[in-house]
């Protein structure tokens, strides 16, 4: 069992609002629960997909943005116990391959959903296994730099696996009207809402 508790743990809410100001044209698609308050707290925006109830999902349907729209930056962002629940998603994505997919997985070592049952896997290890060829473990909220550059300089998917401190912040919450959501990321990307 690994867990990535051991190390220095980075404030998920610094983190994920420092990488997408890096990225302020990419699609973010987001995890259950947690990640999708972190990726609302860092601003809202109709390039923001927030996926509530598909635990599970969230790389899968980045992976369905990148090879729908290769000209544009794709960034997952998720948490450990939402990826474990999807883990077959990072094989799919790795034989698929797309250098502007990113998956950033946010690692607090818990399934902080269900009551913060210690996890037990290390994703960067897993996604490199399943073929992934830029894989990255960050421990320390410096290298949000090194996954910037990574992302930037991809040739082929990107899976980063960040170390967290377990502990909650206040909740922001996302717009939860479904329909409003797809039909904002729709119109973001030329499309008309249905």
């Amino acid at each position: 069992m690994t867990t990535l508790t051991s190390k220095p743990a980075i404030d998920r809410r610094d983190f994920v609002a420092t990488l997408l100001r890096q990225f302020p044209d990419a699609l973010v698609v987001t995890g259950l629960g947690s990640p999708s308050y972190d990726v609302f707290a860092a601003g809202d925006r109709p390039g923001n997909f927030y996926l509530w109830g598909a635990m599970g999902g969230s790389t899968s349907v980045a992976l369905g943005l990148a090879l729908a729209q290769p000209q544009k930056q794709v960034i997952a962002i998720t948490g450990d116990g939402e990826q474990l629940m999807g883990i077959g998603s990072l094989a799919t994505a790795a034989a698929q391959n797309p250098n502007n997919l990113a998956v950033v997985i946010l690692d607090n070592g818990h399934f902080g959903e269900t009551g913060m049952q210690q996890s037990h896997t290390n994703l960067a290890k897993v996604a490199k296994a399943c073929g992934v060829p830029s894989t990255l473990e960050i421990f320390d909220m410096e290298e949000v730099h090194t996954l910037v550059q990574a992302i930037r300089n991809a040739d082929g998917m990107t899976v980063a696996q960040v170390s967290i401190a377990a502990e909650e912040h206040q909740r922001a919450l996302p717009p939860r009207d479904g329909v409003f959501v797809k039909n904002r990321f729709r119109q973001h990307l030329g499309f008309a809402p249905f």
